[in-house]
């Protein structure tokens, strides 16, 4: 007759979480894990903790705690100090001396990370990394122990970030998009995987699959008509300002990053062409520098500022040093004094619109090469659907061909009937009898 091994420890539910009953020192003992119950990744966790609680009674009877069980036992001292405390509590573990390493406190590793990468990375990564650094010491204090901030927290700081502008409404502080809450989620991950290879935690509450960091599908972009762009350059205070617009608008550059660098030998007059360094895509090969036309629009936009200028290398001299918030604050006074309601993406969408004009005209290749993304990218990122579309689709001339038929039924002709592009709702199709018809015949069936 087979054996049954009794178990040494049970797992229940208890005001939905989990906890592990146990008998030791001939005392019924419970410990709470702080596990929520019925959750797939949770139920795992709490079957591995109540193992583990067996194999400490049992290295209380003499029996030596096997190796993966001491390490279990080192995570949990480390990540979740808590329920470590409750072990030793009920007698069944020992004090566990962890050691603490330099900068495992949160603030000192992120100080640490910045400082440490900052060289290797361009500036605009940078700022991305302290405007992350900013929001985690927002919600964490400065000292938490890396070990100590669980998936749980992780989840909790991103709800944070969701409803910050509701908790801090007395500063004005603006929401956060879908957009930029999931970045700063990347740069948290990418900071802790960097932790977790110092083995400064165990494991990376980053990483959760609850915390996603693809960004969701963008928004459509504001279309920019000539005319709005036209009305725009009136307002604009001087020629630097004013070409800078139509770089974007009709050069399909992205600003500032792509007209910092420009110099006036990058603009080649005989051959109508401007070379445009990347500094974003240029760590691909090839890809750090394009050449674009020098569209008709941007003809009278260059001679100005070239006269205005007066000389020196830099098209944009006003740029240096300068963030790229210096830029949008012209534009948008300029749209607004031009009656026109500001939109999302400022430049973004001026880039949108051009990448959207230049590929009704021209093969995707050529596209691809002036703007610098392929296709694919630019479905996904920048092409729009404008009015233009709508109002082509709705007053396109359409012919169509009905069968005539005999009083049997039977098919004896087509008859060509057109919609007029006045109204295409209400226009009739024309009288067969003014259509133009023919029979069916063999060299036409």
């Amino acid at each position: 007759m087979a054996s049954t091994k009794k178990s040494l420890a049970k797992l229940y539910v208890r005001a939905g979480n989990y906890s592990i009953r146990f008998s030791h020192d001939g005392r019924r003992q419970m410990i709470a894990t702080g596990l929520p119950a019925g959750k797939s990744r949770t139920d795992s966790e709490a079957k591995k903790l109540t193992e583990l609680v067996e194999h400490l009674i049992l290295a209380q009877q003499g029996v030596e705690l096997p190796a993966i069980w001491k390490a279990k036992l080192v995570e949990v001292a480390s990540v979740n100090s808590k329920l470590y405390g409750r072990l030793v509590e009920k007698g069944i573990a020992e004090p566990l001396e962890i050691e603490v390493k330099p900068n495992s406190t949160l603030k000192a590793f992120l100080d640490l990370f910045i400082a440490e990468f900052a060289p290797t990375v361009k500036s605009g990564t940078v700022v991305t990394w302290k405007q992350t650094r900013r929001l985690l010491l927002e919600h964490f204090a400065a000292d938490t122990p890396l070990a100590e901030i669980t998936e749980g927290h992780a989840i909790e700081w991103r709800n944070f970030l969701t409803r910050r502008h509701v908790l801090r409404a007395k500063e004005n502080k603006r929401p956060l998009s879908e957009s930029t809450i999931r970045r700063r989620c990347g740069c948290a991950r990418q900071m802790f995987d960097h932790a977790l290879s110092l083995e400064l935690i165990a494991k990376n509450p980053f990483a959760s699959k609850k915390l996603p960091t693809s960004l969701p599908k963008p928004e459509p972009k504001r279309h920019i008509s000539t005319d709005e762009a036209s009305k725009i350059m009136d307002k604009l205070p001087n020629a630097e300002w004013r070409l800078l617009f139509a770089m974007a608008r009709w050069g399909g550059v992205r600003i500032p990053s792509e007209i910092r660098q420009l110099e006036w030998r990058d603009i080649d007059v005989e051959t109508n062409r401007i070379v445009i360094k990347s500094p974003k895509p240029e760590h691909h090969a090839g890809h750090d520098q394009r050449t674009i036309p020098i569209f008709p629009e941007l003809v009278q936009p260059l001679e100005e500022c070239r006269d205005a200028t007066g000389g020196g290398n830099l098209v944009f001299p006003m740029l240096v040093g300068r963030s790229a918030a210096y830029c949008r604050k012209p534009v948008l006074a300029a749209i607004e004094a031009a009656g026109i309601e500001p939109w999302d993406k400022l430049f973004v969408a001026l880039r949108a619109t051009r990448d959207t004009e230049l590929r009704e005209r021209y093969p995707s290749h050529v596209v691809d090469a002036w703007i610098g993304h392929d296709e694919a990218v630019a479905k996904k990122n920048y092409l729009q659907v404008t009015d233009e579309h709508f109002e082509k689709a709705a007053t396109e001339n359409v012919t169509t061909f009905v069968a005539r038929k005999d009083s049997q039924g039977v098919e004896t002709g087509r008859v060509t009937t057109f919609v007029t592009s006045e109204n295409p709702l209400f226009s009739s199709v024309c009288d067969p009898v003014q259509g133009q018809e023919w029979a069916i015949l063999d060299s036409n069936q």
